[in-house]
């Protein structure tokens, strides 16, 4: 009887995917909610398996370990039906599909069914009446968790992340090391290192939520279940850009599952994409200029403001305008935060800050209501290195007083006012590299783009 309902239940657990099949769009919530106790779950069987064969071997010596092992068996298998359940649940209801998802599935349905062939045959085995089908299971078990696990991790990490950092040596003996000649488009430079970064992951080959993948051009063009997500020369209708400048407590912001959204660069280089064709082949963006690649410059401390971390600390949990540490390390300085004061925040908000001016190495302003007069506060951010200026009221008068900032090599002025004689002082700054004008007067033409760059090193 044991063996008949056994035997039953396997059958269950494996007609589960055509049961439950997954379509790629996203279901309830409820089962989105349950579901992400899968990650923490799933470790559970994990640690259980690995100790049987451990207690098993030890037992040799010490009887009661290899009694115990039944029990952790017993253990493994319940724990086994919970992160399977999960499992199905977070696929489900998130809408994930694809290869990687469906093997790792697979993988776990097959573990479940081993753990239970498992506990089934050890009796016999313990009794001595059959000595070798047990461990033979056992093995077969425990080589199905490890490719199963590796499903999982590739779903989390990417399909790349036992192989990205392997040595050279190794990648030529696994013929991984192959590769073709990189595209000089925008969009392989630019664009697809984002998406690769960022969105793969979940809208990948082997995951494709929501149906969409956006590891290539095509597949990106094509979309998911909710439609396009690229409206060529209309950025705003582009359900991708939609997504990405959402709140991150939005429902619908991504990337999803907890990950960092996207810089303010990397939307702006996609937003100017989209908006001029989002073309394969063309290699300059009007707004968005790249240059080659430097090493990055030796970040500068920026000194100990330890007096004033009770001030920082009470500006954190207040509303408005905050200062948020880079790190544990004083000398990795601060950040000035303002989105959740932006409207509000002008130049005499930022004249409040100059006591911190020293040990700020990044400003977020965009969107707020400072002008020109700011650069008189900004030049005193000695140990500046990125400042964020974007859709302001900004026309420029006095980016020359930016001069003095020798660390700074990021300033987005996206969406302001700026004019073209207005950032021509830009150019005496040696170590600018990245300047963003998409959507000013000072938006060079695409044809001039090659050959006019906006400041001697800006990207």
């Amino acid at each position: 009887m044991l063996w008949v309902a056994s035997l039953a239940l396997s059958a269950a657990l494996a007609s589960l995917p055509w049961l439950i099949r997954l379509d790629g769009r996203p279901h309830a919530d409820w089962q989105q909610f349950l579901g992400r106790f899968h990650p923490m779950v799933v470790h559970l069987p994990i640690g259980l398996l690995v100790l049987v064969p451990l207690l098993e071997i030890s037992g040799r010596f010490r009887a009661p370990l290899r009694e115990s092992a039944s029990f952790v068996l017993g253990l493994a298998f319940a724990s086994c039906l919970l992160a399977l359940t999960l499992g199905f649940l977070l696929a489900h209801g998130s809408g994930d599909a694809g290869l990687l998802v469906t093997r790792h599935m697979a993988g776990g349905i097959t573990l479940t069914i081993g753990v239970l062939l498992c506990l089934l045959a050890r009796p016999t085995w313990s009794s001595g009446i059959v000595s070798s089908v047990y461990p033979v299971l056992l093995t077969c078990t425990l080589l199905a968790l490890i490719w199963t696990a590796d499903q999982g991790g590739s779903i989390t990490h990417g399909s790349n992340y036992l192989t990205q950092y392997m040595p050279a040596v190794l990648r030529r003996l696994t013929m991984l090391g192959a590769k073709t000649s990189p595209p000089t488009s925008f969009y392989a430079k630019q664009i697809n290192p984002i998406l690769d970064a960022n969105c793969v992951t979940c809208h990948g080959e082997s995951k494709q939520s929501g149906g969409l993948r956006m590891d290539s051009y095509e597949t990106l063009m094509q979309g998911g279940k909710d439609g396009q997500v690229i409206v060529a020369g209309n950025s705003e209708k582009s359900l991708l850009i939609q997504r990405i400048t959402l709140p991150p407590s939005h429902k619908q912001f991504m990337p999803a599952e907890g990950k960092p959204p996207l810089r303010p660069e990397e939307i702006a280089s996609i937003n100017a994409w989209i908006q001029q064709g989002a073309s394969p082949t063309v290699t300059t963006v009007a707004g968005i200029s790249v240059g080659e690649e430097r090493r990055e410059l030796p970040l500068q401390p920026v000194g100990d403001y330890s007096a004033l971390l009770p001030e920082i600390h009470q500006m954190q949990l207040a509303q408005g305008a905050k200062l948020l540490q880079v790190s544990a390390k004083a000398e990795d300085g601060l950040v000035l935060y303002t989105v959740d004061a932006a409207p509000t925040f002008g130049d005499a908000q930022l004249a409040q800050f100059q006591k911190f001016a020293p040990y700020i190495v990044e400003a977020e302003l965009g969107r707020t209501a400072i002008t020109d007069s700011s650069f008189d506060t900004l030049k005193q951010f000695t140990h500046l290195r990125a400042l964020h200026l974007e859709e302001t009221h900004i026309t420029g008068d006095g980016l020359q007083k930016l001069a003095p900032l020798s660390q700074l090599t990021y300033l987005n002025l996206s969406g302001t006012l700026v004019t073209s004689a207005a950032i021509a002082p830009l150019s005496a700054m040696k170590n600018l590299r990245h300047v963003y004008l998409y959507n000013t007067p000072a938006q060079p033409a695409p044809a001039a783009a090659q050959t006019q760059p906006i400041a001697r090193n800006a990207p």
